[in-house]
């Protein structure tokens, strides 16, 4: 069993930084693959960063490319995502996600945290 919890959101101007967490109780998710996701209102649901199971690299989309960073401190089972050079469009609710990396593998979701970005 596996629980998300993110945390770190909140209100920042344009051009500003902001760093959200996702912290992972019951097991242990270095193995698993992870993602984060948003979802604006209106809007449907986009993966934003992704670090694909057994692999050490990392996908985004051309939206937050250049601007966003996925990363994961196993230590801590925790990972993170990095927001630099916000724009208003990146207002949404942020959900981190993890899965196993097996078959079938089981999914588990965060509750999200509200970003949002205005001055």
């Amino acid at each position: 069993q596996v629980q998300l919890v993110e945390s770190g959101g909140g209100l920042v101007q344009p051009g500003g930084s902001l760093r959200l967490s996702c912290v992972a109780s019951g097991k242990t998710v270095f193995h698993y693959a992870i993602a984060w996701f948003r979802q604006a209102p209106g809007a449907e649901r986009e993966g934003v960063a992704c670090i694909p199971s057994g692999d050490g690299s990392t996908i985004y989309p051309d939206s937050v490319q250049g601007r966003f960073t996925i990363s994961r401190d196993n230590a801590k089972n925790t990972m993170y995502l990095q927001m630099n050079s916000l724009k208003p469009e990146d207002t949404a609710v942020y959900t981190c996600h993890a899965r196993e990396a097996v078959v079938a593998g089981r999914e588990f979701w965060g509750q999200g945290t509200q970003v949002t970005v205005s001055s």
